[in-house]
């Protein structure tokens, strides 16, 4: 069965469930951005310094060590089994959407490719495979993006009115 847009055509309080929720959620989200660039000033050189420690550069204004094995663990654990969840909702809501349905495709299924490459990328960083810093940053990049333009769509798709 395809559910096609009728995200229109749901009861004001379905509607404004969802729109709360969406704002709460992309808080969350948006904050989590703020915390990483915190954390590793948003280049590749500091996602690597962040997983890996600094102890090297004598430069460096801020000393870091190399996170735990237990560390890194628990960090793609908990952050591949939460945005899954998120990700999977999201999917939910975008797929009653009438979005053309190609992109609608793409934007579904590009952030679990994304948590996957980002997530995953962060442990083969850690195991010292020092280009995936890259790979963590574009796929980080691709999530973000896809996350914010689902979001804007399914809002969109709120304040249309339904045809009766």
């Amino acid at each position: 069965m395809q559910v096609h847009g009728i995200i229109h055509s749901f009861p004001k309080e379905i509607k404004a469930l969802i729109a709360v929720f969406l704002v709460l959620l992309s808080i969350g989200f948006y904050t989590g951005l703020t915390f990483v660039n915190e954390t590793t000033t948003s280049s590749p050189e500091g996602i690597e310094s962040h997983y890996n420690g600094n102890e090297a550069d004598e430069n460096a204004t801020v000393m870091q060590f190399k996170k735990s094995k237990r560390e890194v663990l628990t960090l793609v654990h908990n952050h591949i089994l939460s945005l899954s969840i998120i990700f999977f909702i999201l999917s939910l809501i975008l797929s009653t959407t009438s979005i053309n349905k190609k992109l609608k495709h793409f934007l579904m299924f590009e952030t679990f490719a994304s948590v996957l490459l980002t997530f995953g990328g962060i442990y083969l960083l850690w195991l010292n495979i020092g280009w995936m810093k890259y790979v963590i940053m574009i796929s980080g990049i691709a999530m973000t993006l896809s996350y914010t333009i689902s979001v804007f769509m399914i809002i969109f798709e709120l304040l249309k009115k339904s045809k009766k």
